[in-house]
């Protein structure tokens, strides 16, 4: 038997999983009963949240909805700083709920993004950039993205949608231009990290000629965390106005 048959042999065969289970925080049941956010499903994951959701708002606030938006990035990131440097523009939220509420689709640049969004509480169908450039034609025609080029093909699709960035400069770029062609998504979030047209992109949403509801930051930072953040803050809100 080889070494790696052995060890899956032990592993498969134990005995008192007991030992693996205790939980990793104290479990308060007041907070407990009070956890509204539908990635939270068991006990010790519900505790985890309302212990950094408690903790966040002593050190940034909450008084206000953008309040929410920040604590969520804060605890995404680890970082209590990106709370300074987030921009709501439009009534972003109450643009973005009533989408949530009517099931408007959510359309993302990466599979990361994808992934992270959490599929209860609501209806919107996710769908991913990446999919929608076949066999990327189009990205290849033009020597674009695959992210520019996913937006491209999904433009008549996209007005009334959510869409939320949190890899590509370029696809947010390319949202900008389609909005000024015409295009009227429900919300963007517009949260591309890196230092090659992220802090840049962000500043154009912040001044289409056409106003957009937008959710973005200031400089190079952003990324995935903080864009599935955003649209899990934007089902927890709408799942309570339900309630």
């Amino acid at each position: 038997m080889t070494t790696e048959q052995n060890s899956n042999e032990k592993a498969g065969n134990l005995d008192n999983l007991e030992e693996f289970t205790e939980l990793t925080v104290e479990v308060d049941p007041e907070l407990v009963s009070i956890c509204k956010d539908s990635g939270a499903r068991t006990e010790e994951a519900k505790a985890i949240y309302m212990k950094s959701r408690t903790m966040i708002q002593e050190l940034i606030g909450n008084k206000t909805l953008e309040d929410r938006f920040r604590q969520r990035c804060v605890i995404a990131t680890g970082d209590v700083s990106v709370a300074d440097i987030m921009r709501f523009m439009h009534d972003p939220i109450t643009a973005g709920v009533d989408a949530i509420k009517k099931g408007a689709p959510i359309f993302v640049d990466i599979n990361m993004v994808k992934a992270g969004i959490t599929k209860a509480g609501h209806k919107s169908e996710i769908i991913c950039v990446l999919d929608e450039d076949q066999n990327s034609e189009i990205a290849k025609k033009y020597g674009i993205t695959r992210t520019s080029a996913g937006f491209l093909a999904a433009r008549e699709r996209l007005d009334g949608s959510i869409i939320a960035i949190g890899n590509a400069p370029s696809a947010l770029i390319m949202v900008c231009k389609l909005i000024e062609k015409g295009v009227k998504p429900a919300l963007i979030i517009g949260l591309p990290v890196g230092f090659v047209n992220a802090a840049e992109s962000k500043e154009i949403v912040r001044n289409l000629k056409v106003p957009v509801p937008s959710i973005s930051c200031v400089g190079t930072r952003g990324g995935t965390p903080m864009a599935v953040a955003c649209v899990n803050e934007l089902v927890a809100i709408a799942r309570e106005s339900k309630d």
